[in-house]
C-alpha cells in the first residue's frame, strides 16, 4: 500500500514521467527505472492476497454466503473505480477519460471469483496455470475496436464520442487467475499446514517461478511479447531484462512479481516490530487509504503547479500520464517525488490510525468492512 504511492506520486511530479516511459532504455536512468520497478510487485499481490483473503472468509460459512460476499465486493470496487477513483485520478467532473485501472481489475476478478469457489480445488488450480501460462498465446490474437477483448486480454485506448474515451489498463483475464490462485493457496494457511511446511512450499514455488522468469527471459523462449534487449550497456540492459510486459501482465511479470510475493510472504509472517504495526495501519483500512492517497497527491500537485507558475488550472486539465503542452517544463526532480511521498504517508497515517480504530470499535456497522 505504501510502496504504491511512490509510483502514483512520480506520475504527478516527476519531470520526465511527462516526457517518457520510466521502463525505456533507451531514455530512463536506473534510479527512475527502479522507483517505477518496486511498484511492479503492488497489484500481483493486492490480487494475489484477495484470493487468499476470501479463502479464509469463507472458513465455516456456505460457499453460497461467500459467493454473494464477493459478487457485491466486486461490484462495489467496479462503481467506486468508475466513480470516485476515476474523479481522484483527473477531477474533471465531465468524466472524459474512464480509466480501467486495478480496482476494476479487483472487482471483476471477485465476481468471477464468485463462481470459481465451486469448481473443485484441483480443477481450479490446473484452470489458474492454464491461463497464467498460456494467455500470452493470445497477444497475436487483435480485434479492431472490440471493447469486449480490450476488457479480456488488452490494453488499449477506446475512443467514446468525441473526447470521451475510455482506457482499459488491467485487461482482466489474467488477474481473474492470480485472484483464484490465490484462493487456492489459502488451503495453505489453515492449521493442517504449520508455518514450517507453508515456508517451506512457497519458498520452493517462489525460487522455481524466479529461475523460470530469469530463463526465459535470457532466451527469450515465451512468455512476454516485449522481448529482452541486449544494449551493451549495464544499466540498459538491467532495464530491459527486469521491465517485462505489465498490461496485460504476461507470463514473465507474474512469474518475477508472484515468484519475489511468495518468498516475502514466507519468510515475513513471523516479523514483528514498530515497523510492522507501522504499515499495517494502512492495511487496516485500504480502500480508505487507496481514495485519500490519490486526491492528497493530485491536489498537492496541483498546488504546486500553481507555486510553479503554471496555473492549477492547467495542471486540472491535463490527463493523468499524459503531456500536456501547456505544462512543458512543469516537474521536479526525482528526491522531489520521494520527499513527497513520505509527506503523503506521514500526514496519511494518522487519519488511517484513526480509522481503523473506528472500524474495530464499530463493527456491527458492516459498512465498514467496505473500506
Amino acid at each position: 500500500m505504501i510502496i504504491m504511492a511512490i509510483d502514483h506520486t512520480r506520475e504527478y511530479f516527476h519531470a520526465p514521467a511527462f516526457l517518457f516511459d520510466p521502463g525505456d532504455p533507451g531514455h530512463s536512468s536506473l534510479p527512475i527505472f527502479f522507483t517505477r520497478f518496486i511498484t511492479h510487485f503492488c497489484a500481483p499481490a493486492f490480487s494475489f492476497l484477495a484470493g487468499i483473503s476470501a479463502f479464509m472468509a469463507g472458513q465455516g460459512k456456505p460457499k453460497k454466503e461467500l459467493s454473494t460476499f464477493l459478487l457485491k465486493r466486486g461490484v462495489w470496487l467496479v462503481v467506486m473505480e468508475l466513480t470516485v477513483v476515476n474523479f481522484g485520478w483527473y477531477f474533471d467532473v465531465h468524466f472524459r477519460n474512464i480509466d480501467l485501472l486495478v480496482l476494476w481489475s479487483l472487482g471483476i476478478s471477485m465476481m468471477a471469483l464468485a463462481g470459481l469457489i465451486y469448481v473443485p480445488r484441483g480443477l481450479l488450480v490446473l484452470l489458474c496455470c492454464l491461463l497464467i501460462f498460456g494467455h500470452n498465446l493470445l497477444d497475436t490474437i487483435h480485434f479492431k475496436n472490440s471493447i469486449i477483448w480490450g476488457l479480456l486480454h488488452e490494453e488499449k485506448v477506446f475512443p467514446i464520442s468525441g473526447i470521451y474515451n475510455l482506457y482499459v489498463g488491467y485487461p482482466v483475464l489474467p488477474w481473474i487467475a492470480v485472484m483464484a490462485l490465490g484462493y487456492c493457496f489459502g488451503l495453505f494457511y489453515l492449521p493442517l499446514f504449520d508455518g514450517t511446511k507453508r515456508r517451506k512450499l512457497f519458498n520452493t514455488v517462489g525460487a522455481f517461478a524466479l529461475l523460470l522468469f530469469i530463463l526465459l527471459r535470457i532466451t527469450n523462449l515465451y512468455g512476454d511479447e516485449r522481448a529482452f534487449v541486449h544494449y551493451h550497456s549495464l544499466s540498459k540492459d538491467m532495464i530491459s531484462f527486469f521491465n517485462p510486459t505489465k498490461y496485460p501482465p504476461s507470463l514473465l511479470y507474474l512469474l518475477m512479481t508472484l515468484g519475489t510475493v511468495l518468498i516475502f510472504l514466507a519468510n515475513s509472517e513471523n516479523v514483528r516490530g514498530k515497523a510492522v504495526t507501522f504499515f499495517s495501519t494502512f492495511g487496516k483500512v485500504p480502500f480508505f487509504y487507496y481514495i485519500l492517497h490519490i486526491y492528497f497527491i493530485h491536489g498537492l500537485a496541483m498546488l504546486f503547479a500553481q507555486l510553479s507558475g503554471f496555473g492549477w488550472q492547467h495542471y486540472l486539465l491535463t490527463a493523468w500520464t499524459s503531456f500536456n503542452p501547456d505544462l512543458q517544463g512543469y516537474g521536479y526532480p526525482l528526491w522531489v517525488v520521494y520527499v513527497v511521498w513520505i509527506s503523503i504517508i506521514a500526514l496519511l497515517y494518522p487519519l488511517c490510525k484513526k480509522f481503523a480504530a473506528y472500524k474495530q470499535s464499530h463493527k456491527e456497522n458492516w459498512w465498514l468492512s467496505y473500506l
